[in-house]
C-alpha cells in the first residue's frame, strides 16, 4: 500500500486522472489546469452538488470504496436526471485521513469512473485535501438542457397524474438489512474482546488463545445475504434513471413537474406539492414494493407503505404529466400511476388498502440530525 504523503497531492492528481478521455463537445479542457473550460452555447446550465460525510451519509463498515465512489457520483448525476437534463461533467474534491492509502483513493475513483461511464459524463476536475475527521466528499455535476425542455418542481396542475419509476422501499430495507448484521458484528465482537481481557488477567494461556482464534474467525466473516442481494445493490450501487428519462422524451411526453426521490416519498411529494401550490391523492395499493421489500419489511417487523413513503434513497424518478398522457404511461415499462394532482384546498392524502384517508407527512432522513 502506498502512503499518499510519498507522492503528494499533484502525484495522487495524476494517478487518479491519467487516461481520462473526453466525451462531450461541450467540455473544452479539463484536468491540468486552476479551472475546467466547458461551452455549452444556447443551451441552460444546470449544476447540482452533494456533500457526503463519514458517519453521517455513508459507513465504512460495509460499503466498499469502489461502491462509494460509484454511489456518490450516480446519486449526483440523478439529480440532473430530475431536472430533465443531460449529465455532462463531474467535479470531485475529498477531504481524507490518515486511514487512506492511494491505492483505496483509485478504488473509490474507480467506482466514480464507472458510474460517470455510464453515462458518458467527463470528469473535469476536484480537489484533495487532510482530514481529521473521517472522510469527506463533495461532488458536482453538471449537465445541460433546452430551457424548454427543463422540469422543475413547481409545474404540477390540478388532474395530473402522479407517478413513479421503479419500486420504493428497498434501498431504506438494505440499509437496515446491513446495520443489522453491524450490530451483530459488534455485540459480538465487543463480547469476545471482554473475554480475552478476562483471560489476560487470569493468565490462562489457554483460554486466551482458543478465544484470539475465535477473534479472528469473527473479524474473517462474511454475512450471508443470499436471497436479498436485490436489498443490498439498492443501497449501494444505486442507479441514475436516465433510462427513464429517455423513455419519456421517445414517447414524447414532457413531465409538469420532477424530483428524484432521494428523502423519500412522502417527503418528495410534499415539495413538488408545497412548489406547485397544489394537492394530490396517492393510493396505498398503487405504490410499486418489490417482493423482497416486502419479505424484509415483515422479517424486521416493520409496516412495508411506512417503509416505502419515508425510506429514503430509491433514487426513483417522481414526476407529474398531464391527463392526456394516461396511455402512454401505461405502456412504459416500470412506471407506475399512484395517484393524482388536486385542489391546494383538499390537502396531501394517502388513501389506505381500506379506503381511509390520511394527511401525507414528511418523516423522510434528516441530513442535519446529529
Amino acid at each position: 500500500m502506498t502512503d499518499i504523503s510519498k507522492i503528494g497531492e499533484f502525484g495522487l492528481i495524476d494517478r487518479l486522472t491519467k487516461n481520462l478521455q473526453r466525451k462531450n463537445l461541450s467540455t473544452r479542457y479539463g484536468v491540468g489546469d486552476d479551472c475546467a473550460v466547458l461551452h455549452y452555447g444556447d443551451k441552460e446550465t444546470l449544476v447540482t452538488t452533494d456533500m457526503l460525510m463519514e458517519g453521517v451519509h455513508f459507513d465504512l463498515t460495509y460499503i466498499t470504496m469502489h461502491q462509494l465512489g460509484y454511489k456518490s457520483a450516480m446519486v449526483n448525476i440523478s439529480d440532473i436526471f430530475a431536472m430533465n437534463g443531460y449529465p455532462r461533467q463531474l467535479v470531485i474534491s475529498l477531504a481524507v485521513d490518515k486511514r487512506f492509502d492511494v491505492e483505496s483513493i483509485e478504488e473509490f475513483y474507480r467506482g466514480v469512473r464507472e458510474a460517470c461511464g455510464k453515462w458518458s459524463v467527463d470528469i473535469v476536475g476536484g480537489d484533495t485535501t487532510s482530514s481529521r475527521t473521517g472522510l469527506a466528499i463533495s461532488i458536482t455535476c453538471i449537465g445541460e438542457a433546452e430551457e424548454k425542455e427543463i422540469v422543475y418542481r413547481s409545474g404540477a396542475k390540478e388532474t395530473d397524474i402522479i407517478c413513479v419509476s421503479g419500486d420504493l422501499g428497498a434501498a431504506y430495507m438494505g440499509l437496515q438489512l446491513l446495520e443489522r448484521e453491524k450490530n451483530i458484528y459488534y455485540e459480538q465482537y465487543d463480547a469476545l474482546s471482554r473475554k480475552v481481557k478476562e483471560a489476560q488477567a487470569s493468565g490462562n494461556t489457554q483460554n486466551m488463545q482458543a478465544l484470539q482464534t475465535e477473534l479472528q474467525a469473527l473479524n474473517d466473516f462474511q454475512p450471508d445475504f443470499a436471497g436479498k442481494e436485490y436489498l443490498i445493490d439498492r443501497q449501494l450501487r444505486p442507479e441514475a434513471r436516465g433510462d427513464v428519462i429517455a423513455q419519456l422524451r421517445e414517447a414524447n411526453i414532457h413531465p409538469t413537474a420532477m424530483m428524484d426521490i432521494s428523502d423519500g416519498l412522502s417527503s418528495e411529494l410534499i415539495h413538488i406539492c408545497s412548489q406547485s401550490h397544489c394537492g394530490c391523492r396517492i393510493y396505498e395499493n398503487k405504490i410499486p414494493i418489490d417482493y423482497q421489500t416486502a419479505i424484509m419489511a415483515e422479517e424486521l417487523n416493520m409496516n412495508v407503505t411506512t417503509c416505502a413513503l419515508n425510506g429514503g434513497e430509491d433514487y426513483e424518478l417522481l414526476f407529474t404529466v398531464p391527463i392526456g398522457d394516461h396511455a402512454k404511461i401505461e405502456e412504459m415499462e416500470n412506471v407506475k400511476q399512484i395517484g393524482y394532482i388536486t385542489k391546494e384546498s383538499l390537502g396531501k392524502m394517502l388513501v389506505t388498502r381500506d379506503g381511509n384517508e390520511f394527511e401525507i407527512t414528511a418523516q423522510g432522513w434528516n441530513h442535519m440530525q446529529q
